[in-house]
């Protein structure tokens, strides 16, 4: 009998949050280090916690062998102690106590790259969240924080590198044929900061002087042959530590810091306590392997990890429930770092408007499913599932809008009173809340909200105009949507940054009630905190057209009723970048929109000359920077566009967005022939912004080139792909190749061009990442294409990367192929779910989320989505990742 409903492992719930029974001072661990069986001896000096309601000593750990257990020097039998799955209890030990404990763990085996595992012959751990318990008996927890000594030992002709956290101290050979290296790090850390890498690798390194005038080694680890690659992360990583003095006094407080690099990892970084291991992805870069998308993520990820030394590692996370603590605030931290690398007020808008786009089509998203929970959520089954959008990108937006209430200034006080206050400790989002509100003099209380419900609040605009008394009132209304297991929200502290905009296009000043300090001035922020508020501005001598929600100041959905005149009046003048950008993604949205209703009643497809001209007059705008208007000038995703509808059809929202896309093409074929030519960028390659933002603006024309082909418009493809001497235009021409549509001759050139970047490219796993993911998200790719390619020699659905390039890459981002009105697609993501649970539960588990949202489908999917995540919950040895996010999909 078939079982759809996925077994529900036991939640965990912040309210039941109890201190450990026992405080860790010190660890020192020693390591044997062999791949099949490594041998680790730990030593625990700990000490009772009396204002604990936890009695006995709890230790965690998971896939271990215990060798021995030892407490203050005599052994423990059985009886004294239980193990119940994960957890270990020794009831009355003593208020002092020093545990000696020695386990075996098989490193080779360990597929679920959490803990200490292998990969390409090399040691590597993660430990977030709960990895350590794979390595040891631990009181695995991020409250419990110890000062750590590690020494290492192994055959040295196998593992001749021997890194752990902190300062080297000691190291030499140990006259078998294997050598050791002692590490200490000075600074007390949580468990999950834990990290060791033993291998073959090498180095390049530099020494940096901070602005105190102390010298430390910086150091970026790569398997051999990777070396040539590594300049660029050692660049970010020096900008980092100067941006992070200057922007907010913080220093480098070790005397040296890694990075390593390894192509087998879950996530994209991990920021453990002077020693960064790395995704590959966000560390190799040349000219000949990297895009400047590349290049830009190793500086933001670089960047972050780095950020995470004080934001994160000094001052770290009580319990999981409190993980937006550190990654919102870094993530804003990251943000902030690159907008100011680039230097121009455009450059930060750009950045900006780049990671809107991703908070709304992500994140709006899974706020709007069955895994919506709030910044700091209540109760979780698996920490790992909560490392998510809403953790990150809409918890960086919670401290933005911190820093735009109270400005640079008061938010550069409120850091710095957290970090007097908090140093060294584990606290709570409310400990930082509390830091910015005491340092501004400013109420915060109701801003909790932001941590505590789920959901992305609508705000709805009315507007009324006096033009005699010359008095313009804005009415704002805030909602949210019931989300699972909070049917009721409360009123949202709201930032909402405006202007007012008359006729000529002009900011007006602006006098409103309430904001006398701020009279005159020609932006505002205004602070909604009640259900429905009138804000009042007088000296309105005209009827203005609103600018509202500039620098997009806070994440909700503003429901406004813009004219298609007053969308072009903003596209043309806004002062704010931001809002320039959107009033065209409004504007097209409105037709994609129209259009998608279009075909699904078989009409006549049409696009007003309006849009075209806006179009047009963006495209040719030279007083906009090129990465402006390549942003401005990027139609809605799909994924955006099906936000648009309550229930969803993928393959009417592709044909829409491809139809505007080829007549936008069929008009503006000479101004985009222009663009292409004039944004050429011959010569050596370059990463700087400037160079970038031509590059993205003559391959975005290329790519409109290719919707309306003839043979001159694909000899400018084939010839950029075959002389292109650097990987983004290069990436540019196959992609336009390979999802034009053309006559059977023209489509053979294409394919060609694909072998023949796999043939160049294919000992360059990164690379052939970017081969599988192009291929996956085509627009003619099918399930077929996608099961011959699983059996492409290169492959291989152990390793993230690449399991992500091709299935993930089909799954999520080619939403008109994958929900074939056949099934297919949801029968192949049930048996790779299925597949990758025995293998990696946390990547399993990212892909089970696909689904998440089958309800917004039609009927006759609906029936097959459900089919298949049933499928999945009947499986057998269901991960607590998958299950969690199976159970809550179906219960949707």
């Amino acid at each position: 009998m078939r079982n759809d409903t996925a077994p529900t492992p036991q939640a965990i719930y912040r309210k039941d949050y109890v201190a450990p029974g026992y405080w860790v001072d010190t660890v020192e661990m020693g390591f044997d280090l062999d791949l099949d069986h490594t041998h680790v001896a730990t030593r625990l000096t700990m000490r009772r916690n009396h204002d604990s309601a936890e009695k006995d000593l709890v230790l965690f750990g998971a896939s271990l062998k215990l060798l021995q257990l030892r407490m203050n020097g005599v052994n423990l039998k059985k009886s004294a102690y239980s193990i119940d799955g994960e957890i270990m209890r020794i009831p009355n030990a003593p208020d002092q106590v020093v545990l000696e404990i020695e386990t075996r763990i098989q490193p080779v085996k360990n597929t679920s790259l959490s803990g200490l595992y292998a990969s390409n012959g090399n040691f590597i751990t993660q430990c977030e969240a709960e990895g350590f318990r794979k390595i040891t008996w631990f009181p695995d927890r991020p409250d419990v924080m110890a000062k750590y000594t590690v020494m290492l030992r192994a055959d040295k002709k196998k593992f001749p590198v021997l890194l752990a956290n902190g300062n080297l101290i000691e190291q030499g050979d140990l006259g078998d044929g294997r050598h050791f290296a002692k590490w200490e790090d000075p600074f007390k850390k949580p468990s999950y900061l834990f990290a060791l890498v033993a291998g073959k690798l090498v180095c390049q390194e530099e020494k940096y002087q901070l602005q105190s005038g102390r010298k430390v080694l910086l150091q970026v680890w790569v398997e051999d042959g990777n070396l040539d690659k590594t300049q660029h992360a050692m660049d970010s990583l020096k900008n980092s530590i100067r941006w992070d003095e200057e922007r907010f006094g913080l220093e480098l407080d070790l005397d040296r810091f890694m990075i390593v690099a390894t192509s087998d990892f879950n996530m994209g970084a991990m920021e453990n306590k002077g020693l960064n291991i790395f995704n590959t992805k966000y560390v190799l870069a040349n000219p000949r392997i990297a895009t400047d998308v590349d290049y830009a993520g190793i500086e933001s990820v670089v960047g972050h990890e780095y950020f995470h030394n004080w934001t994160g590692n000094r001052v770290t996370c009580r319990d999981w429930f409190q993980l937006s603590l550190k990654e919102g605030l870094t993530v804003f931290r990251d943000q902030e770092f690159s907008a100011d690398l680039v230097g121009t007020a455009t450059g930060r808008a750009v950045k900006r408007i780049e990671d809107v786009r991703i908070l709304r089509q992500v994140q709006f998203s899974e706020d709007a499913g069955p895994m919506a929970h709030p910044v700091r959520p209540d109760s979780f089954v698996e920490i790992n599932n909560f490392y998510t959008v809403t953790i990150y990108e809409k918890g960086a937006e919670v401290v933005r809008m911190y820093y735009t209430l109270l400005g640079h200034d008061g938010f550069r006080k409120g850091m710095d009173l957290y970090f007097a206050r908090h140093d060294g400790q584990a606290v709570e989002c409310d400990d930082f809340r509390a830091a910015m509100a005491d340092s501004s003099g400013r109420d915060l209380t109701q801003f909790e909200r932001w941590y505590s419900q789920a959901g992305t609040p609508h705000v709805k605009v009315q507007t009324a105009y006096d033009a005699a008394a010359q008095i313009y009132e804005i009415t704002l209304t805030q909602s949210c949507a019931a989300t699972p297991g909070q049917a009721e929200k409360r009123p949202f502290h709201i930032p909402v940054a405006m202007g007012l905009l008359d006729s000529a296009g002009h900011d007006m000043p602006l006098h409103c009630d309430g904001y006398e300090n701020q009279s005159g001035a020609n932006s505002l922020v205004l602070e909604l905190t009640d259900t429905t508020q009138t804000f009042r501005f007088s000296q309105i001598g005209s009827l203005p057209v609103p600018s509202l929600l500039r620098n997009f100041s806070a994440p909700v959905i503003l429901d406004i009723e813009y004219s298609d005149d007053d969308l072009s009046h903003l596209l043309a003048h806004d002062s704010d970048p931001f809002n320039r950008w959107e009033a065209g993604q409004r504007l097209a949205s409105r037709r994609l929109v129209r259009l998608t209703k279009a075909v699904q009643q078989g009409e006549k497809l049409e696009l007003d000359q309006l849009f075209i001209e806006a179009w047009r007059r963006i495209l040719n705008d030279e007083s906009l920077d090129p990465s402006f208007r390549e942003l401005m000038l990027t139609l809605p995703s799909e994924a955006m566009i099906a936000e648009e509808f309550s229930v969803v059809d993928p393959q009417a929202i592709h044909t829409a967005r491809q139809f505007v896309r080829a007549t936008l093409t069929q008009h503006l074929r000479a101004d985009l022939l222009r663009i292409y030519e004039t944004y050429l960028t011959p010569g050596k390659y370059s990463p700087d912004a400037a160079s970038m933002a031509k590059r993205s603006l003559k391959n975005l024309a290329l790519s409109y080139l290719l919707e309306w082909v003839d043979d001159s418009t694909l000899a400018l493809a084939l010839t950029q792909f075959d002389e292109a001497e650097n990987m983004t235009d290069r990436l540019a021409a196959l992609t336009a190749l390979t999802n034009f549509n053309g006559s059977g001759k023209q489509v053979k050139q294409a394919a060609k061009a694909l072998k023949k970047f796999y043939k160049e490219f294919k000992h360059e796993a990164l690379v052939i990442d970017k081969w599988f993911m192009l291929q996956a998200t085509a627009h003619t790719t099918d399930v077929k294409t996608i099961c011959e390619l699983m059996e492409h020699p290169a492959f291989t659905l152990t390793n993230p990367n690449r399991a992500r390039s091709l299935i993930f890459g089909f799954c999520n981002a080619n939403p008109s192929r994958f929900h074939a009105a056949d099934g297919s697609g949801y029968t192949l993501w049930a048996e790779l779910v299925i597949a990758l649970n025995k293998i990696n539960p946390q990547v399993a588990a990212r892909l089970a989320r696909s689904l998440d949202r089958w309800k917004k489908y039609p009927g006759h999917l609906q029936a097959k989505m459900k089919a298949a995540l049933g499928k999945v919950a009947a499986a057998k040895n269901l991960s607590k990742d998958v299950a969690e996010v199976i159970s809550k999909a179906l219960a949707a």
